[in-house]
C-alpha cells in the first residue's frame, strides 16, 4: 500500500499538531501526579525513546532492528550503528488513577515533551548523539487529618517540578564484534514541596503553617555501554549489552520557608500574615547510586527481535548532603521483543509495520512501613514507516503502557496509570559528505 506525497504531509501536519497539543498544556501543569514521587528526586524517566518504552523499556542489545536507524541512548555502545543521521522528537501523555481503602480517586491527566535527540555519524565505525530528555518527575498532593486535644487537623502535602538531562555521547565499534560508548551529561531542574498545617474548622480564628521547600539541582553525570554482537546463521545474531556508572554528585541549593496563613469563611486562603523561619541558599551535595544493567537480544534481520534486561541500583547509597532518606536497593526484569512481518512488502502496508510488546517488574526504591512498593506494566506499541523521500526515511512510534505501583494493602496507595508515547523519527543524509563519481 502506497502513501501520496499529498498524505505524506498530511500525517506530518497531525503528528506536529498533536506534539503541539501536548507541549501546551505541559508548561501549566504538574506532569506526574504519583504520591510515590516524592521520595529520591522524584519518578525516575527513564532514557528511552518510544520504540524501546513498547518493548518494555529493552535496551541493552538494541541496535538497529529494522531498516531504520535507532538512536538507544540507554546504551551508548549503540550509536556505532548509525550508518544516516538520525533525528527523534516526541511527546508523552499519562492517565493515572489513585485508590485507597477500596475509594478511587478521580482520573488525572498530565502531557509533556518527552525527548528531542540527534545521532550523527562520524565514519562507518562511529558515530555522536545529543539531545534533551527528562530525568525525573515530581507532582503530588494528599492529605491526612488528625486531632490535636478536641481540634481537627489537616496535614497537606504537595509537590512539584522535575529534572531534565541535556546528553553528548560517542560510541565506536572496534574489531568485528565489540562496540564502546559513554554519555557525558548535565542534570538540571527544580523541585518543589510543601508541607501544610491547617485548622479544620476554627478557619478564621486561628493562623495556620506552611513550610515550602525548594530544591535546584544541578550537576554532571556520565555512564557508559557496552555491546557484544555475534552473527549465529546469515539472517540471526545474538547482542550482549552492558551499562553503568560509578556513582555521580550533584550539587544542590535549598531554600527552605515557614508562612502563616489565615482563610475566610468560604475557606479561601487569605494573604500570608508573616514567616516564622527563613533560610536561603544552603548548599548540598546528593549523591547518585551506582546502576548496573545487562541484558541480551536475539534478532533476526529484518523481521524479529526477542530479549531481556536486568537492571540493580545501589539507591540504599543514596545522600542528600550527609542525610539518608532511607532508600533501598532496587531491581527491574524486562522482556520485549518486536515482529515486522515483511520489511520490503509492496502491496501490503501492515506488513511494514513494527509490532512491538513487553512486560516489565521493579523492585522500586521505596519501601513504606516494611512494604515494597513494586512495579507491575505491560506494554506495547507500532512503528508506522511513511514512504522514502530521495534520502530520507520516517517514523511514526507509538507506545502504550498499562502499569500498577503500589497496592491498597496495609493502607497504602495504589497508582494505576496509561502512558502513552509518541514520537517521530527522521532518516536523512544531513553532515555527510556527498560524492560524485
Amino acid at each position: 500500500m502506497k502513501l501520496s506525497n499529498k498524505m505524506i504531509k498530511i500525517v506530518k501536519n497531525i503528528f506536529f499538531f498533536l506534539l503541539f497539543v501536548a507541549v501546551l498544556p505541559a508548561t501549566a501543569q504538574i506532569t506526574s501526579s504519583s504520591p510515590y514521587s516524592q521520595f529520591g528526586l522524584g519518578d525516575l524517566k527513564g532514557s528511552l525513546l518510544p520504540q524501546n518504552r513498547a518493548m518494555g523499556g529493552l535496551s541493552q542489545g538494541i541496535r538497529k532492528p529494522g531498516l531504520y536507524d535507532n538512536i538507544n541512548l540507554a546504551n551508548p555502545a549503540s550509536y556505532s550503528s548509525l550508518e544516516l543521521t538520525a533525528f527523534d522528537v516526541g511527546a508523552s501523555m499519562d492517565i493515572r488513577n489513585l485508590s485507597k481503602n477500596g475509594v478511587s480517586g478521580k482520573n488525572q491527566l498530565n502531557s509533556t515533551l518527552s525527548h528531542i535527540n540527534f545521532g550523527v555519524p562520524v565514519n562507518r565505525f562511529s558515530a555522536v548523539s545529543f539531545g534533551l530528555v527528562p530525568y525525573t518527575d515530581l507532582g503530588y498532593q494528599f492529605s491526612n487529618s488528625g486531632l490535636i486535644d478536641t481540634n481537627k487537623v489537616n496535614y497537606i502535602y504537595s509537590g512539584e517540578g522535575g529534572i531534565s538531562k541535556a546528553y553528548m555521547g560517542y560510541g565506536f565499534k572496534f574489531g568485528k564484534n565489540f562496540s564502546f560508548g559513554f554519555n557525558l551529561a548535565y542534570l538540571f531542574g527544580n523541585l518543589k514541596q510543601n508541607r501544610a498545617f491547617e485548622f479544620a474548622n476554627e478557619k478564621t480564628t486561628v493562623f495556620n503553617s506552611r513550610t515550602q521547600y525548594s530544591t535546584s539541582v544541578g550537576g554532571l553525570s556520565y555512564d557508559y555501554g557496552l555491546q557484544y554482537s555475534a552473527e549465529l546463521t546469515d539472517k540471526t545474531k545474538f547482542i550482549f549489552g552492558y551499562t553503568g556508572n560509578s556513582g555521580n554528585s550533584l550539587n544542590s541549593r535549598n531554600n527552605t520557608v515557614t508562612t502563616r496563613y489565615r482563610k475566610d469563611v468560604l475557606g479561601d486562603e487569605l494573604a500570608t500574615a508573616d514567616s516564622t523561619f527563613y533560610s536561603v541558599g544552603t548548599k548540598n551535595k546528593i549523591k547518585m547510586p551506582l546502576t548496573h544493567t545487562a541484558g541480551f537480544a536475539f534478532e533476526k534481520t529484518n523481521g524479529w527481535l526477542i530479549g531481556a534486561d536486568f537492571t540493580y541500583s545501589k539507591w540504599a547509597d543514596y545522600r542528600e548532603g550527609a542525610s539518608n532518606p532511607g532508600l533501598n536497593n532496587s531491581y527491574g526484569i524486562i522482556v520485549g521483543g518486536q515482529i515486522t512481518p515483511d520489511a520490503n512488502a509492496i502491496t501490503n502496508y501492515f506488513k511494514l509495520v513494527d509490532y512491538r510488546f513487553g512486560v516489565k517488574y521493579d523492585k522500586t526504591f521505596v519501601q513504606i512501613g516494611n512494604n515494597d512498593i513494586n512495579q507491575y506494566a505491560l506494554t506495547f506499541g507500532f512503528g508506522f514507516p511513511l514512504p522514502r523521500n530521495r534520502s530520507s526515511f520516517y517514523k511514526i512510534n507509538l507506545s502504550a503502557e498499562l502499569g500498577q505501583r503500589g497496592t491498597e494493602k496495609n493502607n497504602l496507595v495504589r497508582d494505576r496509570y496509561l502512558g502513552l508515547h509518541l514520537g517521530f523519527t527522521l532518516n536523512d543524509k544531513w553532515f555527510q559528505k556527498s560524492y560524485i563519481e
